[in-house]
């Protein structure tokens, strides 16, 4: 008997030695976050301040959703695109003919919420001052005219900034619109009141701030937004705590349209044009 207590008492010692405190430890992971902010800086494309161009207006949207396409760590103002650390990619398809963005394998990202996270031991050791992201598409809520009604309604809008966008289809609120082919940056889809518009901001138009525009350009026609990391920020390979970096985008006053009738409301019925769907800033929030 004394020799079967002594078996199960070691036995128990084997079972709580195996318990879950000696799991091992989950390795430390970089997060990114979005954050949607309408009263950060508006810039332009180069990165400085700017305002509304004469004889347009704008407002600041309601966000629903962002998806992005690339990520990259860059280390030094003179880095090309595609030089520096790139952590993500989303996927691309020629079902429409010449390469773009897979929509379908889009993932969207709402406020405060993790788009992208990946192990820190992935990635390479190094100091970097830039991040670039690259967005697709956006989803949010703007304010529409009826000038027949005498009031404002809030209207949903799907808006494609990517470079071009391989769509099959896509849902906006309640309405899905199917298209099964490629479309340019500046394609989107408005619902209101469980009626559909869709329409081309103009070639060219969309704003992306890069303050490196001098001495590290973006190709004409992408959404590859950049924004800094400071002077400070550095992946050693060592870390053990998480590194959470909240991608903070300016809304401020984001969605742009040529003011016909000088109201400074958005009048689509009246034939007022988009102009402008772009975010207007990137800045980084760290923690770790």
């Amino acid at each position: 008997m004394k020799a079967t207590i002594l078996l199960l008492s070691a036995f128990s010692v084997l079972l709580f030695s195996c318990s879950k405190d000696d799991k091992p430890a989950a390795s430390p992971r970089l997060i990114f976050k979005y954050k949607f902010d309408a009263s950060q800086e508006r810039l332009n494309n180069k990165g400085k301040p700017a305002t509304i161009a004469a004889g347009n207006a704008a407002q600041s949207p309601v966000m629903r959703g962002l998806s992005a396409h690339y990520i990259e760590l860059t280390p030094l103002p003179v880095t090309m695109l595609g030089r520096g650390t790139v952590l993500y990619k989303n996927q691309e398809t020629t079902a429409g003919g010449s390469a773009a963005i897979d929509f379908s394998k889009a993932v969207i990202g709402t406020d405060n919420s993790v788009f992208f996270e990946m192990p820190l031991k992935d990635v390479k050791p190094g100091k970097y001052q830039y991040l670039r992201v690259s967005l697709s598409y956006q989803s949010y809520d703007i304010q529409i005219n009826i000038a027949a009604l005498k009031r404002e309604v809030t209207g949903t809008l799907a808006s494609f900034i990517g470079y071009k966008n391989y769509i099959d289809h896509y849902k906006i609120k309640d309405s899905t619109i199917t298209v099964k082919g490629n479309r340019p940056q500046g394609y989107w889809g408005l619902e209101v009141a469980g009626k559909v518009i869709t329409g081309q901001a103009p070639a060219g138009a969309t704003t992306v701030p890069n303050p490196l525009a001098a001495t590290s350009p973006v190709p004409a026609g992408s959404c590859v937004v950049t924004g800094t990391l400071g002077n400070s920020f550095e992946i050693t390979g060592n870390e053990t705590n998480d590194v959470v970096i909240t991608v903070s985008l300016s809304v401020n006053h984001s969605f742009e349209w040529k003011d016909k009738n000088k109201n400074g409301k958005f009048d689509p019925i009246e034939g007022e044009k988009v102009v402008d769907m772009g975010i207007r800033g990137l800045k980084t929030i760290i923690q770790k």
